[in-house]
C-alpha cells in the first residue's frame, strides 16, 4: 500500500512538471504481477514507462495530448518474456523447411524426400541438401527416417536432415563416405553412430559424433556483405514472429550482434535483447572486461550462452542416472564435457563478472551443474550470482536443495508439455512426475523463468502457459500432473520471473508504475477461461516501450 501511495504521487508530479500522459488504457482486466495491486483496470504510460496503474483515477492523468484506449474488458498482462531461444531467422528464410517451426504438424517421409530432390536439383553435386525442423516423433508414417530414404534424394549429394532439436542428425550413404563413417567406426565420447537392426549404419547420428560428419562436403559461401543481409534480413523477420506471439525481451543463445544492432538502427527490432554470448565473442568480453548487464534497455549482455554438457530431452541423448528403456547394451545418454573442464570454465566466468549458464538436462548433468557452480563460488564467494541451469529437465529433491541454497536459476522447456508430450513415454511416469518441475521448482523457494528453447520447441508463450497448467499435450495425454501450476503462477514465470533470470526484475516483468511500458493485449483473460483453451487466446496488441509493435 505505501509503494502504491508512493508511486501514484511520483505519478501525479511527472504528469503536473512534464506533461500529461501519452497513453492511458481503461475499462480493461490488468494482470499486473506486482503483489501491491495484482489487479487493476486502467494503466497510464509516459515516454516508454508505465506512469500509473490502478481504476478510474488513472484517467486523471490524461490531457489534451494523450491517446485514450478503451480495452473494452480486453486483458493486459506483462510483456512474456523466453529466457532461451535461438532466434534462426536465417534458417527461416532461406533453408528447407521440413517440419512446421510453429506448430503441432504431421507430415510423411515422403514429403521431406521430395523437398530434398527438389533443393538437390538446384545444387552441385558434393554439396550439402539439408533439411530443417525434422521433429522424429511427428511423421505420419510411424517411424525414424533412415538411410536409405535419403539416398533415395541422392547419391552424388551429402544429405542431412537436421532434428529440430538440434542434438541429432539424419544423413546418407554419401556423407557417411565422405566422413570415413563405417559400420566398424567406433561412437566417440559423448556420441553415437546409430546403428539399423541388421548393424548398419542407420544414418541417425547424435551429440559430438555430429560434428566428424559435418566438416566434410561443400556449402555455399558469401561474401561479407551477402552475409551481412542475410544476418539482418534474419533477425527482422524472426523479431516480427516474436512480436505476433507477444513476446518484449528473448534472450538470445548467440547470433550475429552487429546484425541486431543494424536491425535497431533501422526501426526494424521490435523486442528486448538479452544477447547471450559464446566462442570467439564470450572470449572477447572477458578480455574486455565486459560483464553481464552491460548495455541499454534494448539490447543488453546477459549471461553467456548455454554452455552443453549433456544431450538432448526431446532426442533421447540427455545424460541419466538410470539406463533408458529398451537399449542394448544400456545406453544413459551423453555427457559431452567432463567435469574438472566444467569446473574451469564456470569459475573463469565466475572471475570475469559473468553469469554462467549451462545446458544441462539429465539428472546427472544437473548435478554437475551444480557442482561446477558450488566450486566456484567457493574460491569467488560472489554475491547474488544466479547462475542459470538451461533445460533442468530431471531433477530430484537433493539437486533442488542444492540449487535453491546457491539461487540457481534453471529455464526449463515451456512449450514442450503440449508440444512433444508424444515423447514422453520414452521416459515413463516415474521419470516425467520429476521432468520440467515446475511445482517443485516453485514450492522450494527457487525463481524458475521460461525457455522455450526455439528452434527445437515452439516459443509461443500462451501455448507453454497451456501445458504449465494442464500437462497436457496435443494427444490428449496428461504427464507429470503432480507438476501442474496455476495460471498466474505460470503467467509470473513467463515475466516476472524471466526479468528476475536477467537481473532486469526492476526494469521488467510487471505492470508496475515506473518500469518500462511492455505489455500484451489478450482478447481473453487467461485465468476466466478454461485451461486447454489458453494457447488459442486472440493476441491483439504487443506493445515494447510504450509502441505497438504488433496489432491484429
Amino acid at each position: 500500500m505505501l509503494a502504491g501511495a508512493f508511486w501514484a504521487s511520483w505519478a501525479a508530479r511527472v504528469a503536473a512538471h512534464e506533461g500529461d500522459a501519452d497513453t492511458i488504457l481503461f475499462n480493461g482486466r490488468l494482470i499486473t504481477m506486482d503483489d501491491g495491486r495484482p489487479r487493476a483496470s486502467a494503466m497510464a504510460i509516459k515516454a516508454g514507462r508505465i506512469l500509473a496503474v490502478g481504476g478510474d483515477e488513472v484517467k486523471s492523468l490524461s490531457g489534451t495530448g494523450t491517446r485514450l484506449v478503451d480495452l473494452k474488458g480486453a486483458c493486459v498482462v506483462p510483456g512474456f518474456i523466453d529466457c532461451h531461444n535461438h532466434p534462426i531467422g536465417e534458417v527461416l528464410l532461406y533453408e528447407v523447411l521440413v517440419g512446421n517451426p510453429f506448430e503441432v504438424e504431421f507430415v510423411t517421409i515422403q514429403s521431406i524426400i521430395d523437398k530434398l530432390k527438389a533443393k538437390a536439383a538446384q545444387t552441385p553435386p558434393g554439396y550439402w541438401v539439408e533439411g530443417y525442423f525434422h521433429d522424429d516423433t511427428k511423421l505420419k508414417d510411424g517411424r525414424q527416417l533412415t538411410v536409405d530414404d535419403l539416398d533415395r534424394i541422392s547419391t552424388s549429394h551429402p544429405v542431412m536432415v537436421r532434428h529440430r532439436g538440434g542434438h541429432t542428425v539424419f544423413v546418407n550413404s554419401h556423407a557417411l563416405k565422405l566422413a570415413g563413417i563405417t559400420r566398424d567406426t567406433p561412437n566417440p565420447p559423448g556420441g553415437t553412430f546409430d546403428r539399423l537392426p541388421d548393424g548398419r549404419l542407420s544414418g541417425r547420428i547424435t551429440d559430438n559424433a555430429i560434428d566428424l560428419v559435418e566438416e566434410k562436403g561443400q556449402r555455399p559461401s558469401f561474401d561479407a556483405a551477402e552475409k551481412a543481409k542475410r544476418a539482418r534480413a534474419g533477425i527482422a523477420h524472426i523479431s516480427a514472429a516474436f512480436s505476433r506471439y507477444g513476446l518484449t525481451t528473448v534472450h538470445h543463445q548467440g547470433g550475429d550482434l552487429a546484425a541486431i544492432q543494424d536491425v535497431r538502427a533501422a526501426g526494424q527490432l521490435t523486442h528486448r535483447v538479452s544477447y547471450e554470448a559464446r566462442g570467439a565473442f564470450l572470449d572477447q568480453m572477458v578480455a574486455a572486461g565486459l560483464k553481464t548487464g552491460f548495455g541499454d534497455d534494448w539490447i543488453r549482455l546477459g549471461a553467456t550462452a548455454e554452455h552443453t554438457a549433456d544431450g538432448s530431452f526431446s532426442e533421447r541423448t540427455m545424460a541419466l542416472s538410470t539406463p533408458y528403456e529398451g537399449r542394448t547394451p544400456p545406453y544413459y545418454g551423453n555427457i559431452t564435457e567432463p567435469q574438472d573442464v566444467l569446473d574451469a570454465w564456470v569459475e573463469k566466468m565466475v572471475r570475469a563478472g559473468i553469469q554462467p549458464n549451462i545446458h544441462a538436462n539429465g539428472d546427472v548433468t544437473i548435478g554437475m551443474a551444480l557442482t561446477a557452480f558450488e566450486r566456484a563460488l567457493a574460491k569467488v564467494p560472489v554475491k547474488d550470482l544466479r547462475p542459470k541451469i538451461t533445460h533442468c529437465t530431471l531433477v530430484n529433491e537433493s539437486l533442488l536443495k542444492r540449487m535453491a541454497a546457491i539461487g540457481a536459476v534453471p529455464a526449463p522447456f515451456t512449450s514442450y508439455a503440449y508440444y512433444n508430450s508424444d515423447k514422453f513415454g520414452f521416459y515413463g511416469a516415474d521419470r516425467m512426475a520429476h521432468a520440467m518441475a515446475f511445482r517443485d521448482f516453485l514450492d522450494h523457494g527457487i525463481k524458475v523463468c521460461a525457455g522455450s528453447d526455439f528452434f527445437p520447441g515452439p516459443f509461443a508463450p500462451l501455448m507453454g502457459i497451456q501445458g504449465m497448467v494442464t500437462r497436457t499435450g496435443w494427444n490428449g495425454e496428461t504427464w507429470g500432473a503432480n507438476q501442474r501450476v496455476s495460471v498466474l503462477e505460470a503467467i509470473r514465470i513467463n515475466t516476472l520471473n524471466g526479468a528476475w533470470a536477467a537481473k532486469e526484475e526492476a526494469s521488467k516483468g510487471s505492470l508496475t508504475a515506473g518500469k518500462l511500458a511492455d505489455y500484451v493485449v489478450l482478447a481473453e483473460d487467461p485465468t476466466a477461461i478454461a485451461p486447454d483453451r489458453i494457447k488459442d487466446i486472440r493476441i491483439i496488441e504487443t506493445v515494447v516501450d510504450g509502441r505497438s509493435q504488433y496489432r491484429a
